[in-house]
């Protein structure tokens, strides 16, 4: 079984969303990594880009597949994390603690439609 963090907020494309203050740090989830394989390379958005919840943000490249990344919140990008653009493959060691975006959320009420960790496990077990 992946891991799921407890507190974190998940949209049905396998991103996860982390809430500190009214800023989100937004990746993949370990499930996502997993199914990928080993990760290649990350396409990002420059800071102060706008992102919009339920549109594409930027992409995953693995050995095996490319995969869009779906921004589960609308905002503005505050940064990227830079460190991807080496090491794209920190990922697959740790999906959680090496987000890809940071954004200022300009609507929170938004994180109401995501799912919480119990959701998300029933959704990666169907």
């Amino acid at each position: 079984m992946a891991k799921v963090i407890e507190g974190l907020y998940y949209s049905e494309s396998h991103e996860y969303v982390r809430v500190e203050g009214n800023n989100a740090f937004i990746g993949i989830t370990d499930y996502a990594q997993h199914a990928l394989g080993n990760i290649v390379y990350v396409d990002m958005p420059e800071a102060d880009d706008e992102v919009t919840a339920g549109e594409e943000f930027g992409a995953v490249e693995s050995v095996k597949a490319a995969s869009d990344l779906i921004s589960p919140v609308s905002g503005t990008v505050l940064e990227v994390n830079e460190a991807l653009e080496d090491e794209p493959e920190l990922i697959n060691k740790d999906a959680f603690s090496n987000w890809i975006i940071k954004v200022q959320l300009s609507d929170p009420s938004e994180l109401e439609a995501l799912m919480d960790a119990k959701a998300y496990e029933s959704h990666c077990a169907e």
